[in-house]
């Protein structure tokens, strides 16, 4: 029996998981739908090559790392080439919503001041951006006629 590859099961999903996993869904039923009809084609009695049991997982793999692995440590790698560049007097946002300019910097710790007379020092991981890129995107957003 050869299963059908229909459009519909890619893009059901409403997120991206959803997304993923009809992708991976649609990925296993093109892979068993050329298996089974290369297994068919042998003379009877005859079983199927060891490698056709593997050659699925080895498809949804890749398909996973080139979808979801891949671009995550593209953007781990900017985020610490940019926590790595910072300097005083950058203004940044921490992954807690502090919004402060830096004033010190360790290989651990950075101090910023989120107000007038007002420092805390937070690790140099907690960084999540800088203030420009922030409003930068707001002002993009802004733009499209949606809300900031």
């Amino acid at each position: 029996m050869v299963r059908q590859f229909h459009a519909s099961r890619f893009f059901s999903g409403a997120t991206f998981s959803g997304i993923v996993s009809s992708a991976l869904l649609a990925a296993m039923g093109i892979v068993t739908s050329v298996i089974p009809s290369v297994a068919m084609a042998q003379a009877p009695g005859q079983q199927a090559p060891a490698w056709t049991s593997v050659v699925p997982l080895v498809l949804m793999f890749a398909v996973m790392y080139f979808i979801m692995i891949r671009p995550q440590q593209k953007r781990e790698k900017l985020r610490r080439e940019f926590v790595s560049a910072l300097k005083r007097g950058d203004e940044v946002v921490t992954a807690t919503g502090l919004f402060g300019r830096v004033e010190g910097l360790t290989d651990q710790f950075i101090t910023l001041e989120i107000a007038d007379g007002v420092r805390v020092k937070v690790l140099r991981s907690t960084v999540a951006s800088s203030v420009q890129a922030i409003t930068q995107a707001a002002g993009v957003t802004e733009a499209k006629g949606g809300k900031a």
